[in-house]
């Protein structure tokens, strides 16, 4: 069973188990590259400085040299505007490439306004030197969208 973890436990290093229960969206665009859903999780922030529009743009190529760690249970490269799909995380195994604490929690457009944000990248995806966090993907440790973490394995203490 995964479980939610003090989110001062985590640190650069760390393996993580991650997933998401995959959750009905609605289709609003596609491109060539991106598929972009409206985000079933949270809504728009009225008092933000950034004007989101509710919809996440997620790669179509799997191969991507985008990587996110939500995909679409259907085959992205198939599906239209304004049809359902649903939007969830596979289980993945990721490293913690960054924690960033903030206090205000910060503004990101969406709510809730996250305090703790994680940059990951999946265990065997190829890193390029200097570059992890340009990379990865980012979870709201405590936004919205249901994400199970299970800690693999832990890096050492500073």
């Amino acid at each position: 069973m995964m479980q939610r973890i003090n989110q001062l436990d985590y640190r650069a290093g760390d393996v993580l188990r991650v997933s998401c229960t995959p959750t009905p969206a609605r289709v609003a665009e596609v491109s060539p590259f991106y598929v972009s859903v409206e985000w079933p999780w949270g809504g728009i922030d009225p008092d933000s400085q950034y004007r989101w529009n509710s919809q996440v743009a997620l790669p179509v190529e799997p191969d991507s040299w985008e990587w996110s760690l939500f995909r679409t249970e259907q085959d992205p490269r198939t599906l239209k505007a304004n049809a359902t799909c649903l939007v969830g995380i596979p289980e993945t195994l990721v490293r913690v490439l960054d924690v960033a604490h903030y206090d205000p929690p910060t503004d990101t457009g969406q709510l809730p306004r996250p305090h703790t944000l994680m940059t990951v990248l999946p265990v065997d995806y190829p890193s390029i030197e200097g570059s992890d966090e340009d990379e990865g993907d980012t979870i709201e440790l405590d936004g919205a969208a249901p994400i199970a973490i299970e800690k693999v394995s832990y890096s050492p203490a500073p």
